[in-house]
């Protein structure tokens, strides 16, 4: 393998295992390697530190083994399995539930990669362009690993960071193995429709699934609000809690659609469910003050830190017209996915909103991602999600 050196002290956070190396600490090559390639990172007295995959931008070389200086034979193997043994141990492989996600990149040590599981099949995701070289082979040992799976569909089309030209011949969106006829997966005894053909991410928000079943619990009774409500996972949820209505509001009508389909799928009365195809916040400016439950899930606002002020500034606008409009003695399920925004910011934003509404709110939860959805403690940016249940008099 070709060999990345670098300059003297910049191997310090890779000596405490942060799986990523900087282009800013890199010093020289002894050959200059190719986007995607497997490289070995050496120190600036040649120590080996590690093998990972080249790339071109900021983040240089993400590390798939410390100390050594190639992969095992069996490496993508071992890793995906010991990444499916934790999952069946946890209990998410069950007849209730075949909606998972796999490998969450830095958090089960394959940065780059991320693989969610419906049923028969996996969705493989490739967020850095070694994975993206990897696919074919990673799909093979997902059919040896995950039991009873059947089909791999690659879906990289807009998380490849690609700066050297792509060819045209590398297919990046298709099936690498079998062609899935089942679009229905199960999530804690609920169906969900999955389309991970042209529905966002993978086709589901799999990181929602504990937060789902902590609002099912308070659903009881309330009128309930899900705006950004994607494909309807906390509407149906709300639902089955024993809500006495619902309302889910998305600006995609495809989303909309998929929503009505999944509260038909679950339940034979769908009377106190209505969906809305509308903006998020044109909606709450004009919407009835009724409501005693809210979600607020919103896409990331800020996907880079150079949109930190505006996302912020984004959060607080969103959940001040929330706590406005929502009812004394309400509860409001408020989340951020952006990577940028870390807890004590979006909390901020989320107590300026208050104040700014003149509203007593107290916290009755703190959330994050699940358990399927691991943070690697050498790489804390891997905790993305933040979220908070709060008690709005």
């Amino acid at each position: 393998m070709k060999s990345v050196i670098l300059k003297p002290h910049k191997e310090e956070s890779l000596l405490r295992f942060h799986p990523w190396a900087f282009s800013g600490a890199i010093a020289r090559f002894d050959e200059e390697p190719e986007e995607g390639e497997l490289v070995v990172v050496r120190d600036c007295k040649n120590h080996v530190l590690g093998v990972g995959h080249y790339q071109i931008g900021s983040i240089a070389v993400r590390i798939l083994e410390f100390g050594v200086e190639t992969l095992s034979e069996n490496f993508w193997r071992d890793r995906l399995q010991k990444s499916y043994v934790l999952r069946k141990s946890l209990g998410l492989v069950s007849t209730e539930n075949n909606a998972y996600r796999l490998v969450h990149g830095e958090g089960d040590f394959l940065p780059g990669l991320v693989v969610d599981i419906y049923g028969e099949t996996a969705v493989v995701q490739a967020h850095s362009v070694g994975m993206h070289y990897c696919r074919t082979m990673i799909a093979e040992e997902l059919i040896n690993v995950v039991e009873g799976l059947k089909n791999v569909y690659y879906k990289s089309e807009t998380t490849l960071p690609f700066k050297a030209p792509i060819p045209e011949h590398d297919r990046q969106d298709c099936y690498l193995i079998g062609e899935s006829s089942t679009y229905i997966a199960k999530e804690n005894g609920l169906k969900f429709y999955i389309d991970w053909l042209r529905g966002q991410k993978t086709g589901f928000f799999l990181d929602q699934r504990e937060n789902r079943s902590l609002l099912e619990k308070y659903a009881g009774g309330r009128k309930v609000l899900n705006m950004f409500c994607y494909t309807g996972g906390f509407s149906v949820y709300a639902m089955r809690g024993g809500a006495r209505r619902v309302v889910s509001v998305d600006s995609s009508a495809k989303a909309v659609e998929i929503v009505d389909k999944n509260v038909s799928l679950n339940f034979e009365d769908v009377s106190r469910h209505q969906s809305v195809t509308e903006d998020a916040f044109r909606y709450l400016d004009n919407m009835e003050d009724d409501f005693d439950l809210i979600i607020l899930d919103p896409p990331a606002f800020a996907k880079h830190r150079d949109a930190i002020r505006n996302a912020l500034q984004g959060y607080t606008r969103l959940n001040a017209k929330a706590f406005a409009k929502i009812k004394s003695g309400g509860i409001l399920f408020t989340f951020s996915c952006s990577q940028a925004i870390d807890k004590e910011m979006f909390r901020l934003a989320v107590f300026t909103a208050a104040a700014q509404a003149k509203r007593k709110v107290r916290i009755l939860h703190q959330l994050t991602q699940p358990i399927d959805h691991p943070i690697n403690i050498y790489h804390p940016e891997g905790e993305y999600l933040k979220g908070l249940v709060l008690w709005v008099e």
